[in-house]
């Protein structure tokens, strides 16, 4: 999957693994991991069978966005990068067609 970030900044915090060290401290090992998942994928719908990575979709104010667990309270949140999105039938984003995601924010708890 191709990742591209929201800011320059953003991007900065992750370019290497001292940064995402530095920048996100005891949830690096975590972030290094699901980042290293999404580059490993071919789409988004690969995201699915990781468990742990629960990567979902978001709603009430954050729809159109999803999310992928850090811990249960800090999460990567995202968007497809496609003009249009991707949509199945019903409605909903089709996954499978998803291959490349902006990231809009690291570690946000919206609680």
């Amino acid at each position: 999957m191709q990742i591209c970030y929201h800011t320059r900044k953003l991007e900065k915090s992750v370019e290497s693994r001292s940064a995402i060290k530095k920048h996100y401290g005891d949830r690096a090992k975590k972030l290094s991991q699901r980042l290293d998942d999404l580059v490993a994928v071919a789409n988004l719908e690969g995201m699915r069978s990781i468990s742990a990575a629960r990567c979902h979709e978001l709603t009430g104010n954050r729809q159109g966005e999803l999310a992928i667990d850090l811990s249960p309270n800090h999460r990567i949140i995202f968007i497809p990068d496609h003009d249009p999105v991707p949509r199945k039938a019903d409605g909903g984003i089709d996954w499978i067609l998803i291959t490349c995601i902006v990231i809009l924010a690291i570690g946000e708890d919206y609680h």
